[in-house]
């Protein structure tokens, strides 16, 4: 098997992982299941990973990593603080009504990463990297629009990161997307509030 094959089948066996993920679960995300749905015999699975956690701990990587580069990508472009923001909010929630699924794999994840003996510091690593993305964006975006922040950077990272958080699991259960873009809005409206003229 030449290490581009090798390659190519973890690829595949990690998109085989979050559809099963997705349509059954994480608990009944077994190795099994997962060649089942990648049509390769279960060898290849051993071949190309060391073990189940392994491949689940590459899963929550390339969602975390997702994750961040739609935020990145949503905060491009020109416009003053307050169309940067609302822009932000808004392609991230349309990536959640997108792939619900995807954001709901990726909170069993986490909870299993914390229960996991060994894996607790792959879902510290997921969160810190998520707050370390929004703490650059946000101090980015004040810069630009030559505002400072009048609360700690940090600080209001982990309450926008708390928000967003909050509002997509409580979407995930209830569906009810006409309160949650005015959470979203309200959202926007407070850190707007929390923005001071530079000194």
């Amino acid at each position: 098997m030449s290490r581009m094959a090798a390659k190519d089948r973890r690829e595949e066996l990690i998109a085989a992982a979050l559809r099963v993920m997705v349509r059954d679960g994480v608990a009944k995300a077994t190795t099994r299941a997962i060649v089942g749905e990648a049509d390769m015999p279960l060898g290849v699975f051993h071949y190309c990973f060391d073990s189940r956690e392994q491949l689940l701990q590459e899963v929550i990587t390339r969602f975390t990593d997702s994750s961040v580069t739609a935020a990145r990508k949503a905060f491009e472009g020109n416009g003053d603080l307050a169309s940067r923001i609302t822009k932000s909010l808004s392609a991230f929630w349309a990536g959640v009504e997108l792939n619900p699924g995807e954001h709901q794999v990726s909170y069993e994840l986490t909870h299993y990463a914390l229960r996991q003996a060994g894996f607790e510091e792959l879902a510290r690593r997921q969160y810190q990297h998520y707050l370390e993305v929004h703490e650059e964006l946000l101090t980015e975006a004040a810069e630009s629009a030559g505002v400072r922040w009048t609360v700690p950077t940090p600080v209001l990272a982990r309450y926008l990161n708390s928000v967003l958080d909050g509002v997509t699991l409580c979407w995930l259960v209830d569906r009810d997307s006409e309160q949650t873009h005015e959470v979203l809005r309200l959202t926007g409206e407070h850190l707007m509030s929390l923005a001071g003229k530079r000194t």
